[in-house]
C-alpha cells in the first residue's frame, strides 16, 4: 500500500500557478499568470536566475494553465521547434541551445513579434551574458526580463509550514530539518513530500514523526533507484 501511494503521484504534481510561492517574484508571477491566461500581448518575456529559483516551475505551470483552459500551449528545454505556435511556447535552459535551435529562436522571436504567438523564455544569465549569437540574446533583450530570486531557507520552511497547517497537523523543526537536509532542496519537491508524509500519515494512523519521514523517503528512493 505505501510504495503504491508513492507511485500514484509525482512532484511535477506539485508544479501549478497558484503553489509558486512568489516571495520576491511578483511582478514576473504576475505577467506570467497573464501570459498562460492570453491576458498579456507582450509577445516575448524572459526570466532568469540560478537553478532552484523556480524558473521550470513556472515555465511548466504557465504551460499546464493555458492547456488546461484549452488554449495552445507547449513546453521546451534546451531545445526550440523549427516553427512557433499558435499560443504559448515555453522554452526552458536557453542558456544550453545548440546553433540550430539558436537560429531556430531567432525565427521564433521574430515571429512571436509578428503576432504570430507568445514565448515564455528562461535561462540562468540575463540576456547580455548568455553564451548565444548576439543577435538572439540582443532581441531577448528588447523584451521584458525579470530575475528570479530564490527562496531563502526561512522562506521554505514558513511555507512547508503553512501547508501543513491547511494539512491538519503541526510541523515541528526536527522534521523539517530532516527533510531540507535528505530531499530535494526546490520548495514544490519540499511540499510534494510533505503531502506524501501526511498520506501516510492519515493511511497507517501514525502521527508525523521522524521515523515517519524517514521511512517514506526511504521507500520512495528504493521505488526511484528500481
Amino acid at each position: 500500500m505505501m510504495q503504491q501511494l508513492l507511485l500514484d503521484i509525482s512532484p511535477e504534481s506539485a508544479q501549478t500557478l497558484s503553489r509558486f510561492v512568489s516571495t520576491g517574484n511578483q511582478e514576473a508571477c504576475q505577467v506570467v499568470h497573464a501570459m498562460a491566461e492570453g491576458r498579456f500581448a507582450e509577445p516575448l518575456v524572459y526570466l532568469w536566475g540560478p537553478s532552484g529559483s523556480g524558473k521550470t516551475h513556472l515555465l511548466k505551470a504557465a504551460v499546464a494553465h493555458a492547456s488546461a483552459d484549452g488554449r495552445p500551449a507547449d513546453y521546451t528545454s534546451a531545445a526550440c521547434p523549427e516553427f512557433l505556435p499558435s499560443g504559448l511556447l515555453a522554452i526552458d535552459h536557453v542558456d544550453q541551445l545548440d546553433d540550430d535551435s539558436q537560429r531556430r529562436l531567432f525565427s521564433l522571436i521574430n515571429a512571436a513579434r509578428e503576432g504570430q504567438g507568445r514565448l515564455l523564455v528562461a535561462g540562468r544569465e540575463p540576456p547580455a551574458r548568455l553564451a548565444l549569437r548576439d543577435d538572439v540574446t540582443s532581441r531577448l533583450g528588447w523584451h521584458l526580463v525579470f530575475q528570479l530570486h530564490g527562496l531563502t531557507d526561512e522562506a521554505k520552511q514558513s511555507a512547508l509550514q503553512a501547508r501543513a497547517e491547511q494539512l491538519g497537523f503541526r510541523l515541528e523543526t526536527p522534521i523539517i530539518d530532516y527533510l531540507m537536509t535528505h530531499w530535494r532542496r526546490d520548495l514544490p519537491s519540499l511540499i510534494w513530500l510533505l503531502e506524501q508524509l501526511d498520506r501516510h500519515s492519515l493511511v497507517r494512523q501514525r502521527p508525523v514523526t521522524l521515523p515517519l519521514l524517514r521511512e517514506v523517503l526511504q521507500l520512495h528512493q528504493s521505488v526511484i533507484n528500481g
